[in-house]
């Protein structure tokens, strides 16, 4: 047994693809897991982004040194379990103080078998990720711990690499599933469930739309035997490149001139659909204070994202859909690298943003996107509200 700060727990290790290693203590479920290793910087919302579909195949690092002060509970989680394949913390909560709080984050990852690491400089190992990239990694505990170093290196090596990686259906519904309305009713949205989270299905219903979730396997075909008045694709792991079916759905509903809104997956599908290209992010985008310029109203907006990918675009001028679908421009960028952080239809009914506007977790300057959205169905009616 290993002595930490928090008390008695087994030993464990983090590998990394390049043979880094950190020591440090078991922390949830003790086993073994492999994963792409990224950090998220958010310094609150800990359960959110754990219950995030988007994680799916990934182990996580939290930039923020102590974790589950708050505990959990079922109301702040975005989906009915953890998703995340690994978790990184250095500095494990002792108690919980929250009057919110059902149950210790710890025993929450050892429900959902989440087997994570604690007690180690998360710090060294974010800038390590900055500097190299994210990478493969794996983190070891119980039997797997003593196992030979080379060995575990070789077995982080085995694993699947995000680039390419196809993760929609671990994530989406298998069936349609409708919430109706919960302001006057304007009309029925399409959402194809790309790892959707609670609370993005909550805020299209707050618009007055009947939302029908649908899988991520739909046909073209069954997404227009719907006759809903607009689509929306979520949020969602894995690489775009790698989800031509939900492309071709997404081109779809373009040509039957749906309005479409996409978030995060979602807007990189549309810059594929549109006959642009997407590209691996060297670490990605994660955290709930990423700065971006909306450039239509040159406002700053602090955004909550969580993504790995991007939509290969100058960020200036306005580009010819190689598909056909007319001009298309940049709407958004990100103020840390200039990476596209939205795309804006000029010439037919859609657009589209990388981050997350239903701020679950983080701050609530994108909600807007909501409401911006309503107005486009409505004037596509003819109406105003």
């Amino acid at each position: 047994m290993t002595t930490t700060a928090f008390g008695s727990a087994e030993p464990a290790v983090l590998v990394l693809e390049d043979g880094t290693r950190f020591e440090g203590a078991a922390y949830g479920k003790t086993g073994t897991t492999l994963g792409e290793v990224v950090f998220t910087t958010g310094m609150s919302g800990y359960q959110e982004t754990l219950t995030d579909p988007s994680y799916a195949g990934q182990i996580v690092v939290m930039t923020a040194p102590h974790i589950g002060i708050t505990g959990v509970n079922k109301t702040d989680m975005e989906s009915d379990r953890i998703w995340v394949s690994g978790y990184v913390v250095r500095d494990p909560s002792r108690r919980v103080s929250n009057f919110r709080s059902e149950g210790t984050l710890d025993d929450n990852l050892v429900e959902d078998n989440v087997v994570g690491i604690s007690g180690i400089d998360t710090r060294a190992l974010t800038r390590h990720i900055r500097s190299a990239g994210s990478m493969r990694g794996g983190i070891f505990s119980g039997a797997d711990y003593s196992a030979d170093a080379e060995a575990l290196v070789a077995q982080v090596n085995a694993g699947e690499q995000m680039a390419g990686l196809s993760l929609s259906a671990t994530v989406s519904t298998t069936e349609n599933y409708t919430l109706p309305a919960t302001t006057e009713r304007i009309g029925s949205i399409a959402v194809l469930d790309l790892g959707v989270k609670r609370a993005t299905l909550g805020y299209l219903a707050d618009q007055g739309f009947d939302v029908i979730v649908v899988p991520q396997n739909i046909t073209p075909d069954d997404l227009l035997a719907l006759k809903t008045d607009a689509f929306f694709f979520s949020n969602g792991p894995g690489d775009p490149a790698a989800a031509s079916g939900q492309v071709e759905v997404l081109r779809a509903g373009l040509r039957a001139g749906l309005p479409y809104f996409g978030i995060c997956f979602g807007n990189q599908l549309l810059g594929r659909a549109l006959g642009f290209d997407t590209y691996k992010l060297p670490f990605g985008h994660r955290g709930i204070n990423q700065p971006v310029l909306d450039k239509a109203t040159g406002k700053v907006e602090i955004t909550s994202q969580n993504h790995g990918f991007a939509v290969d675009l100058p960020i200036e001028g306005s580009h010819e859909s190689p598909e056909g679908f007319g001009q298309v421009e940049v709407s958004h960028y990100s103020l840390n690298d200039n990476v596209v952080e939205g795309l804006r239809c000029l010439d037919i009914p859609a657009f589209s943003v990388q981050y997350h506007p239903e701020s679950a977790a983080g701050p609530h300057d994108a909600h807007y996107l909501f409401a911006r959205f309503r107005e486009v169905v409505l004037a596509g009616k003819g109406e105003s509200k």
